[in-house]
C-alpha cells in the first residue's frame, strides 16, 4: 500500500504543470466559460480563448489528472469573433466574473448556444438547434445587484477568478454607470460583503442593514416592494421576459391549481394566478421566509395564492393535501437542478405540464433526461443572454406529460 501511495505522489508530481507556457490549438467551448485544448494527452480548459485560435497560455491550476486549466496571454492566431475586451481586469490573472469579453456579443451567444446544444446531446440524448436570445438593453450596464467583497483593509472589490483575492477595481462595465464607483472609493469592514443593487426607479441602494429602504421592482404589469437582500433577477429585462414565457407555457386551467416551485417572491404565481382565476389555486412554496413575507404583501389581492415558506423536497408530498394534484408545475430551482428524487416526485403526481426554468445548461440537461425517463417530453426550449460577458445564461424548458 505504501508503494502505490509513493507512485501516486510522484504521478502527480510528474503532472504538475503549474506555471509552464503551452501554445495551444483551441477547440470547442466548453460548460465553464473555457474553451477545450489537448496537448500531450492531456486536456487543457483555456480561459480567455475563442474556439479556432493558436494561443500562448499560462498553466494557473493543475491537480495533477488527465487536465488542468490555463489562461491565455498571448493570442498567435486570432478569431475573427475575438474584439477588445471593454474592462482591463478581463485577462489573465482578472477578475472572475466575466468570461467572455474578448468575444463580439453575437459570438458570446453562439457560444452559449453551442454549450447548450452540446449538454443537451451529451446528457440527454436530444439533438436540438439552439438560440440564446438578446435580452434590451445591450452587454454593457446590465448587472443591477452587485455583491462586492472586501479585504482585510477594508476595500471593496470583486475577486479574482478562483480565488479568494479581492481586486481594487476603480468600476465595473457591466454594473449600470455610476452604481459602483462611489462604492468602490468608500471603505467596510474587513472580511465583509456589500450588496449594490438598483431598482426599477434607478434608485441604488446599498447594503441590507435594518436602515435600508425597501426596493421597488416590477414585472409582470405588478410591483414588488422587496427587503433589500430579497432574490430578484440582477438582469432588469429578465423577470417580464421569463414571465412572458411562463404565460405562454403554462396554460393553467380557469379554476385548476397551479404548483410554483422555488417561488421567489411570486413572480411567476402572479402570471398563474391570472390564468387559474379566483376559484383556482396557486401554491408557491420557497425556502427564504423573508421572500415570502415580501411575495406575501406584494400579491395580497390574489387570494388564490398561497404561500409555504420551507425547502421544496420537505414540503412536496404535503402539496395535494393541501390544494389537490397539479395541472401545471413551474420550477426554478437553484443552480444545481431538480435531481432525481424531486423528478421523479413530480412525475407522480402526473402534471399535464412542467414549466422547468434553469442557470445551469448541464443540471437541466438531466434534470430533461430524468423526465423523459418519467414519461415527459421537451417540447419547447427557450434560452436568454441575462448575464452577457459571461458564460452564464438563463433557459426555460417546458415537459408534457406524453400520456
Amino acid at each position: 500500500m505504501s508503494g502505490q501511495r509513493g507512485g501516486s505522489a510522484t504521478q502527480r508530481e510528474r503532472l504538475d504543470w503549474t506555471d509552464r507556457v503551452l501554445d495551444l490549438e483551441v477547440g470547442p467551448i466548453a460548460h465553464g466559460g473555457h474553451c477545450v485544448a489537448r496537448h500531450e494527452g492531456r486536456v487543457v480548459f483555456v480561459r480567455h480563448a475563442l474556439p479556432g485560435e493558436l494561443v500562448r497560455a499560462v498553466v494557473d491550476e493543475d491537480g495533477g489528472g488527465s487536465y488542468c486549466r490555463a489562461d491565455a496571454v498571448a493570442v498567435l492566431r486570432a478569431s475573427p469573433d475575438r474584439v477588445e475586451a471593454p474592462c482591463d481586469w478581463a485577462r489573465a490573472g482578472g477578475c472572475g466574473g466575466c468570461d467572455l469579453q474578448h468575444a463580439d456579443p453575437a459570438a458570446q451567444r453562439a457560444l452559449k448556444a453551442e454549450v447548450l446544444a452540446e449538454q443537451l446531446r451529451r446528457l440527454a440524448g436530444i439533438e436540438r438547434r439552439v438560440v440564446v436570445e438578446e435580452l434590451p438593453g445591450g452587454p454593457l450596464g446590465w448587472r443591477h445587484r452587485v455583491r462586492l467583497a472586501v479585504d482585510g483593509l477594508g476595500v471593496p472589490g470583486l475577486r479574482a477568478h478562483r480565488s479568494h483575492d479581492v481586486l481594487p477595481i476603480a468600476d465595473c462595465p457591466i454594473a449600470p454607470p455610476g452604481a459602483l464607483a462611489p462604492v468602490l472609493a468608500g471603505r467596510f469592514a474587513p472580511g465583509s460583503e456589500v450588496e449594490v443593487a438598483r431598482d426599477a426607479d434607478g434608485a441604488v441602494h446599498v447594503g441590507t442593514g435594518p436602515d435600508a429602504g425597501p426596493l421597488v421592482q416590477r414585472a409582470a404589469g405588478r410591483e414588488w416592494a422587496l427587503t433589500p437582500g430579497t432574490f430578484w433577477q440582477v438582469h432588469p429585462a429578465l423577470p417580464d421576459a421569463l414571465a412572458g414565457v411562463v404565460e405562454q407555457w403554462a396554460r393553467a386551467p380557469r379554476g385548476g391549481t397551479a404548483w410554483d416551485l422555488y417561488g421567489g417572491v411570486g413572480l411567476f404565481a402572479a402570471v398563474l394566478a391570472g390564468q387559474v382565476g379566483r376559484d383556482g389555486r396557486v401554491v408557491v412554496v420557497e425556502s427564504s421566509r423573508q421572500a415570502v413575507s415580501d411575495g406575501r404583501a406584494a400579491l395580497a389581492d390574489l387570494p388564490q395564492v398561497r404561500w409555504r415558506a420551507g425547502r421544496v423536497e420537505h414540503l412536496l408530498a404535503g402539496l395535494t393535501d393541501l390544494a389537490g394534484p397539479p395541472d401545471v408545475v413551474v420550477a426554478d430551482p437553484p443552480r444545481r437542478g431538480l435531481g432525481r428524487e424531486l423528478v421523479a416526485a413530480l412525475c407522480a403526481h402526473r402534471p399535464e405540464r412542467v414549466v422547468h426554468v434553469a442557470c445551469d445548461p448541464a443540471a437541466l440537461a438531466r434534470d430533461v433526461a430524468l423526465f423523459d425517463a418519467g414519461g415527459y417530453r421537451l417540447a419547447e426550449l427557450r434560452a436568454f443572454d441575462a448575464f452577457p460577458m459571461t458564460h452564464h445564461f438563463e433557459c426555460v424548458a417546458l415537459l408534457e406529460r406524453l400520456t
